[in-house]
């Protein structure tokens, strides 16, 4: 059995935990001292051993509970923590796009282990420190391509950015231009409600003209996006190992000698000063704490955010035990000196036994209050425990309008994930809103990755398919060629789906002449034994998770071969 980790808030209050025992055994023995010397005013050794309890009845059971008290109080002082949670909270946040080098010469060693790994933490340092912004990723080499829109998904942006390596770009080179114009219009579609910024990371070498490069910047800084510029490198540089096979060289030009890449300030300082953002150079120390730094008077929006997982503060586990633990001693004083004063009672004036009956009412007080507590407890823990509906489950439950509006009120909340945007146009067409949901799929399967985009492909060719075989619908010649060319495309990266197969052989059909409406059903002639096309279900949780972890897969198997078929810069430098 796995013991859980003990965590501390004040680790160095520890000491308290000797420190009060030893305070309580010096109070005792101060307070037996005194007791003793006034007690020897009133008579000598022999009488007050025939009159008093010298010795304190139980005071060493008593010194015990005291020294109980004060180890459990110096344990709950430091703040101990165990077990994990997860948590809503608020905080507020911008909208940000960073824009990574992923060009063979952030390969370089010259900041260990690379610069594209220091580049990594960097941004992971950074995302820590801003939970609340939405953040975009781009990825550039010779061109620029958007890895996820702006999200607060930290699992969607640390998938993207583990995989981030050369590979993923289509073309070699470096054109910091491009990623500027490509960063700053995605900042644009954004709502306004914030300000934005731009990021760029990058060793500052690019083989592209400076005035192209001076005249995106000014159009970023025109448009209110702050840009922060970062190096990365070393201006002595280093040669760009280059796996082949088993087999690690150094990268070589077009002539056959070893390339060496430098680190280059001045394009970097060129764009930053040209936007009025903030250059930071690759010799800066923290880099994370001076983006955030340079970011800190930019316009925020309170968002929700899931807080990270963390130990369950405790202390209430050792302050109760000890409080109890206290009241317990004065309620066993107190017994005591009620009994003496009966006893006392009894041989001179007669014992009544009012004393313990009050003696005893406080404790009748505490129970019955802690009693009332409980349903209380349990009230909050039922709360606690509650779980919002899930719009994947009323889906599959059949509720598709019960899961349309859900999904609308999430959306309306500021949910613009691809996951939800998905859910959302699945629904609108299992309720027949068919060009909402073509328009919706369609928009999601061009900027969407993975197994979002061919599941948006596929259900935005049936939306098609339905449209085209309404045959009272001008445009279904239109909509049976663009449900064509969904099929044809999801069916070059999937040949084996046979839905889609079926989908595809209906769109190559005529439409029926009559009574073909909007369902998208085969013609009852010709195949009545087969099931009726069905777009591909909503997505759950635990979907979603596993279609986040196929999409850097396929996402890089996408960009090799874009990579293969890409072109060499003009100049010939590939790096």
């Amino acid at each position: 059995m796995n013991m859980p980790q003990v965590v501390f808030d004040m680790p160095w209050l520890l000491a308290a935990v000797l420190l009060l025992p030893a305070v309580v055994f010096w109070l005792r023995a101060v307070r037996s001292r005194q007791r003793a010397e006034r007690l020897q005013r009133f008579a000598d050794a022999p009488a007050l051993a025939r009159l008093v309890d010298l010795g304190g009845t139980g005071s060493g059971a008593r010194t015990a509970r005291l020294v109980g008290v004060a180890v459990l109080a110096g344990l709950a002082l430091a703040g101990p923590r165990w077990g994990l949670a997860r948590g809503p909270a608020t905080a507020r946040g911008i909208d940000m796009a960073i824009a990574l080098d992923a060009s063979l010469s952030m390969m370089a060693t010259d900041d260990r282990p690379s610069r594209l790994e220091r580049m990594k933490q960097e941004v992971r340092r950074l995302r820590a420190m801003s939970g609340a912004d939405r953040v975009a990723l781009l990825a550039f080499a010779g061109r620029s391509y958007i890895l996820t829109p702006l999200t607060g998904d930290d699992s969607a942006l640390e998938l993207y950015l583990e995989n981030l390596d050369p590979s993923v770009v289509g073309q070699a080179g470096s054109s910091l231009s491009r990623a500027i114009r490509q960063g700053t219009e995605l900042l644009m579609v954004s709502d306004g409600s914030v300000d934005r910024a731009f990021v760029i990371m990058s060793d500052g070498e690019s083989f592209e003209p400076e005035e192209d490069l001076k005249a995106a910047a000014e159009e970023a800084g025109g448009k209110g996006v702050s840009l922060v510029t970062v190096g990365f490198g070393s201006p002595q540089g280093s040669t760009i190992p280059v796996r082949e096979g088993n087999v690690v060289r150094e990268k070589r030009d077009e002539r056959g000698e070893i390339v060496v890449t430098r680190y280059n300030p001045d394009l970097l300082r060129l764009a930053a000063d040209a936007a009025n953002g903030t250059f930071i150079a690759a010799e800066a120390s923290d880099k994370a704490t001076r983006i955030r730094t340079a970011l800190r008077t930019l316009r925020t929006a309170r968002r929700k955010v899931d807080s990270r997982e963390d130990h369950v503060p405790r202390f209430l586990w050792l302050l109760v035990p000890a409080l109890a633990l206290l009241m317990f001693d004065t309620w066993v004083m107190s017994r005591g000196t009620s009994r003496r004063v009966r006893t006392q009672r009894a041989v001179g004036a007669g014992a009544d036994g009012s004393s313990a009956d009050t003696a005893a009412s406080p404790a009748v007080k505490g129970t019955s209050g802690a009693a009332a507590a409980v349903p209380a407890l349990l009230l909050l823990l039922l709360s606690s425990c509650a779980k919002p509906a899930d719009p994947a489950v009323l889906f599959e439950k059949g509720d598709v309008k019960g899961a349309l509006a859900l999904l609308q009120r999430q959306v309306a909340d500021g949910d613009t994930t691809v996951i939800t945007r998905y859910n959302l146009g699945t629904a609108l067409l299992a309720n027949d809103s068919v060009p909402m949901a073509v328009e919706l799929l369609e928009a999601l399967r061009r900027s969407a990755a993975g197994e979002v985009r061919m599941r948006a492909r596929f259900n935005a060719g049936l939306g098609s398919l339905r449209i085209g075989r309404d045959t009272a619908n001008p445009e279904r010649e239109t909509a049976l060629a663009a449900a064509r060319a969904a099929y044809r495309a999801y069916l070059a990266e999937r040949p084996a789906d046979i839905d889609a197969k079926w989908n595809y052989e209906l769109a190559l059909r005529k439409p029926p002449p009559s009574g073909g409406g909007g369902g998208g059903g085969g013609n009852e002639n010709e195949q009545p034994q087969q099931q009726q096309p069905q777009p591909q279900g909503a997505i759950d949780q635990k979907q979603a998770e596993a279609l986040l972890n196929s999409a850097a897969r396929e996402e890089r198997d996408v960009q090799g071969r874009k990579q293969r078929q890409g072109r060499t810069p003009p100049v010939g430098k590939d790096w």
